[in-house]
């Protein structure tokens, strides 16, 4: 009997045997499972997985009272409606003070950048004949229905200024174009936009140019 039993511990087989009983392949089919959980199993969409997460989507209201009484649980109350309302007009105030201070964050794409920054204290340190352009228009319109007389001095007047217009627009897009090649060599920003931009801010009144003017009339930039 000592000889089997010895026998049966110098046995290989018997050995290898045992190890195979007790390794983690022989572990039952429930703990197989679990531990298959997330590695043999497709990854779920992120749709389901948001549903399975949100819940149950509740069922549309079926009289028009039912759909008032929701609007009206999820609106919140009138105070908490005053007092949203009151923030978003305080936010939307301070970024429309921000974007005519020049804070590049909040400016337009059209604004943004260093260049178009110098672009605009080129125009607004200089007096601009084309920024006189709208108002005295208005006067020369009110003026044609004074006197049927008018009419022809009029619209000679606006000619003439439109030609002044045309030719200061050329002049003071080549001007800015330079000037910023000049200092920013490297920039891609020029040639018929940037001189385009100029001439547009330059026929706005000064007082409604966007952002504010940085300079007055006459500074050195």
């Amino acid at each position: 009997m000592k000889l089997l039993r010895r026998g049966d511990s110098d046995n290989p087989d018997n050995t290898r045997a045992d190890a195979a009983d007790s390794s983690p392949a022989a572990e039952s089919p429930e703990a197989q499972d679990s531990a298959q959980v997330g590695k043999g199993r497709p990854t779920p969409k992120r749709r389901d997985a948001e549903g399975r997460r949100r819940g149950p989507v509740a069922p549309a209201p079926m009289t028009a009272k039912e759909a008032r009484a929701r609007r009206k649980a999820t609106r919140g109350s009138k105070q908490d409606r005053k007092a949203a309302a009151a923030e978003r007009r305080a936010t939307a105030a301070d970024r429309r003070a921000r974007m005519l201070a020049g804070e590049d964050k909040y400016l337009l794409p059209r604004d943004k950048g260093p260049v178009r920054a110098y672009a605009r204290d080129i125009v607004d340190a200089r007096r601009n004949l084309v920024g006189m352009f709208m108002p005295l228009a208005l006067v020369l319109i009110m003026a044609m229905f004074v006197s049927p007389g008018v009419q022809a001095i009029v619209t000679l007047v606006m000619l003439v200024m439109m030609l002044f217009m045309v030719v200061e627009g050329i002049f003071l897009g080549r001007m800015v174009n330079n000037r910023v090649r000049a200092r920013y060599p490297d920039t891609t920003d020029g040639g018929l936009k940037l001189g385009w931009y100029a001439f547009v801010r330059a026929s706005q009144l000064r007082k409604l140019r966007a952002p504010k003017p940085r300079v007055g009339p006459g500074d050195a930039i």
